[in-house]
């Protein structure tokens, strides 16, 4: 049926009603919500690990680092460079000091030399805390104020994190089993931290030296023996092709963790939001750390046995001993004239007290679980 004019001129006026009413409205829908910029400002950071770029280490730096640019949607941009990009691997807390770096990832051990205090959150026995019970005192108990505190003393521009709990270190990698403790005097040995006190206490010639320059000095005989810290680590920086014997359990550092620091300056003028990201990424990559650990370590423990010929011995019960008594001696002579020094370690020993027995009344034997299960049994004594 054929509209009339006048049909058609009320249709065209309808339409124009409407288009002219959805214009009004869409126009203000869009005065009543924020303006939304599609321009992003990106903030850039350079790190710098302690670690060669082949190590697992620097893999978990790496991993921290995408965590942050991930959770903050590009935002914030970590770049992590290895070890010896900018700087020397003992000078990366100098360098994120001056804002030559803007963060870093390492060992608070590698900062010994500037306030001894520093090296009780990584080397010795620590009253038998693991690693993960020193990240619950470091939050919970009153470390994190204490490593304020220090890193005040010493004038350092740093924010610190502590991540990444881990295992207990070997005694180190050998010529021949250490069976006594009269076979470390006169050892040329590397190690770090107030680990040097402990091993130099015991006859050991120390010499402190950054991972990736251990095996070099094993292999051109400036060292008769050396610790780094665990089996992905020991494997792909070369130990297996300089030693074949290795002895498992020590206390000289059985509490090690990860620290990340951030140029203090450079991180205060963050916003709250990227603050609270890099916090919850920091913990994220601590609890992701542990559980890849547990699924490296193992396999290269096991095929460093099975394709690289290397022997594991249990340290024996008697240097163990000796090492805690020793311990005991290096803290006291510390802490004679360092009253840091001793505030941090008291802060350590009343959380440990408390901590170390709920645990070990606590906590099954797993020992006895795994020999019932797998019948085999720890490793044997040298």
């Amino acid at each position: 049926m054929k509209k009339s004019h006048k049909q058609n001129q009320t249709t065209t006026s309808s339409r124009r009603k409407f288009l002219g009413t959805a214009t009004t409205a869409s126009a203000a829908a869009a005065l009543s919500f924020p303006m939304i910029s599609t321009a992003q400002t990106v903030t850039q950071m350079r790190f710098q690990s302690t670690w060669p770029s082949k190590d697992i280490f620097h893999e978990y730096a790496q991993d921290f680092a995408k965590k942050v640019n991930d959770m903050t949607g590009g935002e914030l941009k970590i770049e992590v460079l290895p070890a010896g990009a900018v700087v020397p691997a003992f000078g990366l807390l100098d360098a994120v000091s001056k804002g030559t770096l803007d963060g870093g990832h390492g060992v608070m051990g590698y900062n010994y030399g500037k306030q001894s205090a520093i090296a009780l959150w990584t080397s010795g026995p620590v009253f038998g805390m693991d690693a993960n019970m020193v990240l619950a005192w470091h939050k919970y108990g009153g470390g994190k104020e204490l490593l304020e505190k220090l890193y005040t003393s010493i004038g350092a521009n740093v924010t610190s994190f502590l991540t990444g709990p881990m295992p207990t270190q070997p005694l180190g990698w050998f010529k021949k089993p250490i069976t006594k403790k009269e076979d470390l005097q006169g050892l040329k040995f590397r190690t770090n931290g107030l680990a040097i006190d402990l091993f130099t206490a015991m006859g050991a010639a120390v010499n402190a030296l950054p991972g990736g320059e251990i095996v070099p000095a094993m292999d051109r005989g400036l060292l008769d023996g050396a610790e780094f810290n665990n089996a992905s680590s020991d494997r792909v920086l070369g130990f297996p092709d300089v030693s074949k014997v290795c002895m498992l359990q020590s206390f000289h550092q059985s509490s090690e963790q990860f620290e990340i620091t951030f140029n203090k300056t450079k991180y205060e003028g963050l916003p709250p939001k990227m603050k609270a990201i890099i916090a919850n990424a920091v913990e994220a990559s601590s609890a992701d750390m542990s559980w890849k650990a547990i699924d490296r370590y193992s396999k290269d423990y096991r095929e460093m046995q099975t394709k690289d010929g290397v022997k594991f011995y249990k340290t024996p019960d008697a240097i163990l001993q000796t090492q805690l008594t020793i311990w005991d001696d290096v803290v006291a002579k510390k802490g004679a004239d360092n009253a840091l020094f001793k505030e941090v370690e008291k802060s350590q020993r009343t959380f440990a007290e408390r901590a170390m027995k709920w645990d070990m009344d606590t906590n099954n034997n797993r020992r006895m679980a795994y020999n019932h299960y797998f019948a085999r049994t720890a490793p044997k004594k040298a």
